[in-house]
């Protein structure tokens, strides 16, 4: 077929020209369908359901990765693959007809699936009655030209996580970042064989914990920087305000065979520790997570532009209530894997101007890049999490 007219068929007809396919070569497809349905209609977390349904599907560890990539693919550029297809489609759809166009058009977009593939398989896959228009569509979105409307549908972003990104880091660098956010993330593992992102194991290195100090990880679920830090030797006083998360951290460091890791249940502004007397405190706070939007492919659907003026309000009183904790001499770190002036500089700013006991502490060398009184690593830098880093020494 050619040409750029809408479909409106409710499509009972079967596919014609559809390749012939094996019935087993379809069925990563259709777990990666049944995937995305969930997520839209039961408004399930990927990371969370993708593993049981990959453990029924009977798949090979091939297939397997398969389905992984349609989903978390398909649901990072869901904005993409909808335009892709609703340019062919005068109606509305239903939630697994939609699942399966867009599966059908991550694979012709962004995989470079062969056209014969891309659609024979997906529309194998696809439940009965919707195979006729799911067939009709795809051919069409495999010969048309991909004109992009504007960077949000090129990017598959909401407009408002472009727009900020931009404001804040300027357009090339919020673009690189942006594109590098939709690839997959490298796993990076620790020597102790803890799973973390580098530029997470950078913020715990930059805390300097060392053996005989005491530290305080305010936010420290799931345990990664707490962890780390406990194992050079620190006592390392771990606290998440939910008893669940908490038990992450404790699970964590008994996996890791650390002892010297107690764990509180606490809320981080309002710890329940005398003041001035540990050596080091971390402050990894709650945000909207914006560098991070790599390894959580339905966050960017899921956070909400006002999330950013609630969050740096609680960052503010982490921050402050961090501060008190600190004896004379001691430091103070705060570190966000988001990319907003609001929760990164502006934080860091209002912290030095209402607490005069604290000096900034600069960062120096790569792969920091000086942001504020402070530093950044952006996605694109070295192929890490984003991440906003500030420092600060007690002077009384």
């Amino acid at each position: 077929m050619t040409g750029n007219r809408p479909i409106r068929s409710k499509g009972a007809p079967a596919p014609k020209g559809a390749e012939p396919v094996e019935p087993g070569q379809a069925a990563a497809r259709k777990v990666a369908i049944e995937a995305l349905v969930r997520i839209e209609t039961d408004q399930a977390y990927a990371n969370l359901l993708l593993p049981t349904l990959l453990e029924r599907s009977g798949l090979d560890q091939r297939d397997k990765a398969f389905v992984t990539n349609l989903v978390y693919g398909t649901t990072r550029m869901r904005r993409a693959c909808d335009w892709l297809v609703d340019r062919f489609v005068m109606r509305d759809l239903d939630v697994p007809t939609r699942a399966a166009l867009r599966v059908g058009a991550y694979q012709l977009a962004f995989l470079d699936t062969p056209p014969h593939a891309a659609v024979g398989e997906t529309v194998h896959a696809t439940p009965g009655k919707a195979r006729g228009l799911v067939n009709a569509v795809l051919r069409r979105v495999s010969e048309a030209p991909r004109d992009w409307p504007d960077e949000g549908t090129r990017l598959s972003y909401p407009d408002w996580i472009v727009r900020r990104l931009t404001d804040d880091l300027g357009r090339e660098a919020a673009v690189a970042a942006l594109e590098r956010m939709n690839e997959p993330a490298e796993v990076t593992e620790r020597e102790d064989g803890y799973t973390q992102d580098l530029a997470s194991q950078l913020v715990a290195g930059s805390v300097g914990a060392r053996a005989g100090e005491v530290v305080v990880d305010l936010c420290a679920a799931p345990g990664g920087k707490a962890t780390l830090m406990a194992g050079q030797g620190a006592l390392v006083i771990a606290a998440d305000r939910k008893r669940s998360r908490s038990g992450l951290v404790a699970g964590n460091a008994a996996r890791l065979g650390i002892d010297r890791l107690p764990v509180l249940v606490a809320d981080g502004a309002r710890p329940p520790l005398r003041p001035g007397s540990v050596d080091k405190v971390l402050v990894d706070a709650p945000c909207t997570g914006l560098g991070a939007l790599r390894r959580r492919a339905d966050a960017r659907w899921r956070i909400d532009e006002e999330a950013i003026t609630r969050l740096s309000a609680v960052q503010r009183g982490l921050v402050g209530a961090a501060a008190d904790l600190l004896k004379p001499g001691g430091e103070l770190t705060y570190s966000v894997c988001t990319l907003t002036v609001a929760e990164s500089t502006d934080v860091a700013d209002f912290l030095t101007a209402t607490r005069p006991d604290l000096v900034p502490i600069p960062l120096e060398g790569e792969p920091w890049q000086v942001w504020g009184t402070g530093g950044r690593v952006l996605p694109q830098t070295i192929d890490t999490d984003g991440m906003a880093l500030f420092r600060w020494r007690k002077e009384r």
